[in-house]
């Protein structure tokens, strides 16, 4: 959700992009953030319904979540090895401003934590690709650190 005004994460969320492109086929998808000043509670149900009519139906949905599951880089690779090996799609989302709402988690096939902390969706946006890029390169047995 949103779009990265800053110019600071931008490069590198690209950069691992075209890194994780080598192993897969990878869309970014970025949705516009609820417009106006509106509740977060409306915020973040209007950001979900736009999330969600993206999403197929068949797809595993990933939710990042701060109250999600906190996985190491070799568990994310087995997350990803999983989608792999059953033919899917795996969808991740992070969230605007206001966070996910309760909907999202609920369709998710999994809810995952980076951190305990609450990262901005944009930085959160680039330890995610990185995170990716690391797991295939974990999956295809090339060094890269633990």
């Amino acid at each position: 959700m949103g779009r990265d005004r800053s110019g600071w994460f931008e490069p590198g969320v690209h950069g691992y992009a075209e890194r994780v492109r080598r192993h897969a086929e990878l869309e970014l998808v970025e949705l516009p953030a609820a417009k106006g000043a509106l509740p977060p509670v409306d915020a973040r149900r209007h950001e979900a319904e736009a999330l969600l009519g993206k999403v197929r139906p068949d797809s595993w949905l990933v939710a990042l979540d701060e109250r999600g599951t906190l996985l190491d880089s070799v568990e994310l690779a087995r997350l990803v090895a999983t989608a792999r090996d059953a033919g899917r799609e795996l969808v991740f989302c992070i969230g605007g401003d206001e966070g996910l709402d309760s909907s999202v988690r609920e369709r998710a096939w999994k809810v995952v934590a980076l951190s305990r902390m609450t990262l901005p969706h944009r930085l959160a946006r680039l330890v995610l690709m990185e995170q990716l890029y690391r797991a295939f390169s974990l999956l295809r047995g090339e060094p890269y650190h633990k």
